[in-house]
């Protein structure tokens, strides 16, 4: 079975977000899956996936705060300026955490470890509603 379909994320705050509820409650068709994979696409440059702890909100907290450190705003050699001091950290953000993600399924579930959980990463102040292709492929 192969199945391909496209929701919306709300728009979020800047920062780090679970979305493994939504991406589930987006996919009634995962049940029937015995063993295959779920590919998570994000059709944005300024935001990013990643999988992570889904237990501590600190954990999110403390990814936004290094993010901010390592990819600061406002340094002098950024050219791209025209949509913001946010923008060219946000694109860079995006390109080092990546656009994808893809997670085994076993027996109508995701199999992700115990405290795993997908992660929005908003890296805009104000990103908006975020698109997500979601490629389902198994039996």
């Amino acid at each position: 079975m192969w199945l391909q379909k496209e929701f919306q994320l709300s728009a979020r705050s800047r920062g780090f977000h679970l979305i493994t509820r939504e991406i589930v409650e987006a996919l009634p068709e995962l049940k029937l899956i015995q063993c295959g994979l779920l590919h998570v696409f994000i059709k944005h440059t300024s935001a990013s996936l990643t999988i992570n702890e889904n237990a501590d909100p600190t954990v999110r907290e403390d990814m936004e705060s290094f993010f901010n450190l390592a990819v600061a705003e406002g340094a002098p050699y950024y050219r791209h300026e025209d949509e913001g001091s946010d923008d060219m950290p946000a694109h860079i953000k995006s390109s080092l955490l990546g656009s994808s993600v893809m997670l085994p399924i076993s027996n109508g579930r995701l199999n992700l470890g115990t405290w795993q959980g997908i992660y929005l990463g908003e890296h805009r102040n104000h990103g908006g509603r975020r698109r997500i292709l979601l490629t389902l492929q198994g039996e």
